[in-house]
């Protein structure tokens, strides 16, 4: 018995000891996205597995500089969570060299520029990320927001201000956006007899627009979201973008959907 209460407190401690270092896979992530390492290794499709120093010289063709010892930290790190495969040569003196798994190749820029890359980068802005520390005083005074506190305003509005960051969140919400919607397009045939068609938290527009070119006979899409997001909405044919609050209305339609049905209030 004593032995199993020792073993179940070592593993508790190294459980403890892992949560607390588990800021190093996000912002390890974040480095691997700043530097262009998935689609240095990606190759257009090769996916052929690079050692450090050989993807250095992609990232950095002309400068001959960077340190492929603490890159390669990083990617061992990250094959631990299942974003690269690691491989090793049969040789007396092997060279570790990375793939991207299927977690790694969401990171890959597609065709349409878009990926999962950006929302790596928008979770890990300088904003959020001073807002992190304060989470504990949402218990003791939930009258004002962490990020509020942090930053001395909302986060839309405050990202309404900054068109770095509002263009960062709206690559974001597009590179979630349209895989999802292929995979909804693809199976789902509920927009019949539908003529005008609201998508709540819109964003962008990417769903309304992908939406109207499978089913033209939608007349009107109407993208609503808060203001300030749909003031750097692009223009799309068919798509009207109006900004507002939808805790205090919804623009009418004869279908309205959201793609995201969890909110904090």
């Amino acid at each position: 018995m004593e032995d199993e209460t020792a073993e179940s407190s070592n593993k508790a401690r190294l459980a403890i000891m892992e949560l607390a270092n588990m800021i190093s896979v996000p912002m390890s992530l974040n480095a691997v996205v700043r530097l262009n390492v998935p689609d240095a290794i990606w190759q257009g499709g090769a996916n052929t597995p690079l050692s450090a120093s050989r993807i250095l010289s992609c990232v950095l063709p002309n400068s001959g500089g960077g340190d492929p010892e603490n890159l390669q930290r990083i990617l061992r790190m990250l094959t631990s969570y299942g974003v690269f495969t690691e491989h090793l040569d049969s040789t007396d003196f092997p060279e570790r060299k990375y793939s991207l798994t299927d977690i790694g190749k969401t990171l890959v820029t597609d065709a349409d520029g878009l990926s999962y890359a950006p929302y790596v980068l928008q979770h890990h802005q300088d904003a959020l990320m001073r807002a992190w520390p304060l989470v504990h005083e949402a218990v003791l005074d939930p009258t004002s927001e962490p990020f509020v506190k942090a930053n001395g305003e909302a986060a839309y509005s405050y990202y309404g201000k900054k068109p770095e960051m509002n263009g960062l969140m709206q690559k974001a919400m597009s590179g979630l956006s349209v895989p999802f919607m292929r995979a909804i397009l693809s199976s789902y045939d509920g927009f019949k007899g539908v003529k005008i068609l609201v998508d709540v938290g819109g964003s962008a527009g990417d769903c309304l627009r992908m939406i109207l070119q499978k089913h033209p006979h939608i007349n009107e899409g109407i993208n609503f979201d808060l203001s300030e997001v749909v003031a750097k909405a692009p223009n799309i044919p068919g798509v009207s973008h109006v900004g507002g609050d939808m805790f205090q209305f919804i623009p009418a339609g004869d279908a309205i959907f959201m793609r995201v049905s969890l909110i904090f209030s």
